[in-house]
């Protein structure tokens, strides 16, 4: 699992992962509530459901974990990664820290690599760089990452996000170091 803050770079570093090994790496695909953003596609960044559907999926307990970020229910339904898992592939899961500490409680071999911003004043230029929203929901997201980030302890890993090929490489290292002896996620 990759988790860290609103604006760290956990997409961008995925997406480099997913090139460096698109055989063994799967990403999945979370589920959420809140409205597309330009550019993205339903079923390929994420499944778009209604609240009312999403509420479905947790009573009949199909998600993997599951969190209530900024107004929004977003998720893992986990037959999708059960099935890659089954299939002998490695899943992404780009979460936040609340549904990271949710897997870790379902799921004995996860790897959980928290993604931290160089600084919070560089975690603030990169979500004014998105113009997605306003300086009162960018502040929101900041007090959200100081919380998040305190509690690094929970990971097994922590990758700054201060270059894109580095951090992207290092994350590829700890999947790779994890292959060689799953359980022994520190290895």
């Amino acid at each position: 699992m990759i988790a860290g803050p609103s604006g760290v770079g956990k997409g961008s570093v995925v997406q480099e992962l997913l090139g460096r090994d698109p055989r063994q790496l799967v990403l999945s695909i979370s589920a959420t509530t809140r409205p597309p953003r330009a550019a993205e596609v339903d079923g390929v960044d994420y499944a778009f459901v209604s609240t009312d559907r999403f509420e479905q999926m947790v009573d009949d307990g199909t998600m993997l974990e599951w969190a209530s970020v900024f107004g929004h229910f977003y998720g893992t339904p986990a037959a999708s990664v059960e099935t890659a898992r089954a299939n002998g592939q490695d899943v992404i899961l780009e979460i936040d820290v609340e549904g990271a500490r949710q897997v870790r409680e379902r799921v004995a071999d996860a790897i959980l690599i928290l993604l931290v911003p160089p600084s919070m004043e560089a975690l603030a230029e990169r979500l004014r760089k998105r113009a997605t929203e306003n300086e009162e929901k960018i502040s929101t997201r900041l007090a959200e990452a100081e919380r998040e980030l305190a509690q690094a302890d929970r990971f097994d890993h922590m990758v700054v996000n201060d270059d894109l090929e580095t951090a992207s490489a290092q994350v590829a290292a700890i999947i790779e170091a994890s292959r060689s002896d799953p359980k022994d996620p520190s290895s």
